[in-house]
């Protein structure tokens, strides 16, 4: 199952998706754009494909992709691992501003044109050596630009503050496709014929008049046949709808701040402090 990440920013939102070729890619952009979704990037033109050119996670090339998509609302984390499927020769789209109408539609346009599953893609990098932001020098260099001091004459206060996005993934899909099947059926029903029996009985009588006239006796048979019609009935009515449930979850986690001590062993005289200063305190 394919995967599809979305943002939140604000009340921006945005949905990122991989693709292996070049021409899945296209397919999706140019249905994303006919169902009216225009706001649509398209990064790693000039790649040849998934696995055609597979480069170590640290180059010039991968920090480029990395920084080429630094304008999109992603954690580093994220962006990362996207920058790592275009060095990889994959194909990023991007498609921001989603208006609500139009939100699963665009999900579903990025499913069926082949969006990659990133979570399994990532175990299948992490099994050949790829070891994730975690282990980047990205991850490295802020870590060690949050914790150095200047020392030209003066000492920075640094103090992290954590940004929390919401990430949106596919859960699974419910959808109900009619088809229609002939299914046999026997009834059976009664039906009644009529038959003309000629019966002749001898006698012994005296004729009239009229013996010898010309006579006509005539009996029709009748028979009854099926007769099979057919009529559709509407017997039940699906339809699909969506539950939302909201729920409150904390997230724990820690940031830095830089402490200051200040030692100061000059006597209260040398610091310039009186005994009235003192005593104010």
């Amino acid at each position: 199952m394919a995967m599809e990440t979305t943002y939140e920013s604000g009340a921006s939102r945005s949905l990122t998706a991989m693709f292996d070729t070049r021409a899945d890619a296209d397919r999706a952009v140019q249905r994303l754009k006919e169902a009216g979704i225009a706001d649509v990037v398209l990064t790693g033109e000039e790649n040849g494909g998934y696995s055609v050119e597979t480069a170590p996670s640290v180059t010039d090339r991968d920090r480029g992709f990395f920084e080429s998509i630094g304008d999109f609302f992603f954690p580093d984390e994220d962006r990362y691992t996207y920058a790592e499927g275009l060095n990889r020769g994959g194909f990023l789209i991007t498609v921001s501003n989603v208006p609500s109408a139009l939100y699963d539609r665009a999900l579903d346009i990025l499913d069926d044109e082949g969006a990659v599953d990133l979570d399994a893609r990532e175990n299948e990098w992490r099994a050949q050596g790829w070891t994730g932001y975690e282990g980047s020098a990205y991850a490295a260099g802020a870590g060690a630009a949050a914790a150095t001091a200047t020392t030209d004459e003066h000492i920075d206060v640094v103090e992290e503050r954590i940004n929390i996005a919401k990430r949106e993934t596919d859960a699974g899909r419910v959808r109900v496709r009619s088809y229609v099947r002939e299914i046999p059926v026997e009834e059976d029903v009664t039906l009644r014929s009529e038959t003309v029996n000629i019966e002749r009985r001898p006698v012994d009588r005296a004729a009239g008049a009229d013996a010898f006239e010309e006579q006509t006796l005539e009996a029709r048979e009748y028979r009854e046949t099926p007769v099979v019609s057919k009529e559709a009935r509407v017997v039940e009515e699906i339809d699909l709808n969506k539950n939302v449930d909201t729920r409150t979850e904390t997230v724990r986690d820690t940031v830095r701040k830089t402490e200051v001590e200040i030692d100061d062993d000059r006597t209260a005289a040398e610091r310039g402090i009186t005994d009235r200063d003192d005593t104010l305190r």
